[in-house]
Parts: C-alpha cells; structure tokens; sequence
C-alpha cells in the first residue's frame, strides 16, 4: 500500500522500533493489560516486526509474526494508535509481514483477534475450519498479578 509521500511509511527494520510507543499501546491494550516493558522487547527481538510511522518519524503502528522462521507464524500485537486508524496502516503492516520470503513459506499461519475480522479477510485470512486438533493454554491478566509486579 503506497502512501502520499511525505506522509506514512511502513517499516520492517528493528531499529526503527520506538519501544516507548509499542509498550504504552500494548499495556493497555484488552490482550496485554500491564505488560512489562521487557517483556515486550523480548517478544519483539524474537519475532519478525513492522511499524507504521508517521510524517514526523514517530510510531504509530505495530505488528509482529511470532515464528520459526521456517514453518509457522502466529500473528500478533497488531494496533495503530486511534488518531490514525481509517488509512489503511494495520492492512499495509500486516501485508508487509506476509509477503515477506520466508513467511510465504511457512504452512500454516495463524491469529486471534476479537474484533478485526473483516480485516484479515481482505487479506486472505479464514477462520478456522476444524477446531479439534487444536489445544490451548491460556493466562488471562497474567501481568496484573501481585507475583510479576502488576
């Protein structure tokens, strides 16, 4: 997606990343409440990522693929801060990230979202078929507990 210049770009280099930004959208996002800082950059160093910045160069989006880097990619952290969401940047984001190389590759690609359906469809994702061969561990609020600080 091409954007008119001077305005947005998408970027999938790592040290574009403004942590100050993903941290502060993702510890009070309904998915995240209270994540920690380290553990945000942590997920980040390990997954592939792409940002959506604005005309000044300040973040305004992000989204990560959990993966291998071979054979599976989960989809993750998705957001644009509201002020700039209706342009398109969660679609571009996303579509940067799925037509990397190595993700064109991998067999199987998944996501959870609770309220962007329509947008993955746009870009090809289905929702799943057949639930049964999969299984699930989850921790609701696991960073609002007294334990990791909260």
């Amino acid at each position: 997606m091409t954007f008119p210049s001077g305005t947005y770009r998408i970027s999938l280099d790592p040290s574009d990343l403004q942590f100050e930004v993903i941290h502060g959208y993702l510890s009070r996002s309904y998915w995240s409440p209270g994540i920690p800082r380290e553990v945000v950059e942590k997920a980040a160093r390990h997954s592939l990522c792409v940002g959506a910045y604005g005309p000044g160069g300040a973040q305004v989006g992000f989204a990560r693929m959990a993966t291998d880097h071979t054979t599976f990619g989960y989809l993750a952290d998705v957001f644009v801060l509201e002020e700039h969401r209706g342009l398109g940047l969660s679609q571009a984001m996303v579509k940067a990230l799925m037509d990397l190389p190595e993700v064109q590759g991998m067999r199987r690609l998944m996501l959870a979202t609770r309220d962007a359906h329509g947008l993955y469809a746009k870009l090809g994702w289905t929702p799943v078929t057949d639930s049964t061969p999969f299984m699930q561990i989850q921790r609701k609020n696991l960073y609002l507990t007294p334990e990791a600080g909260g």
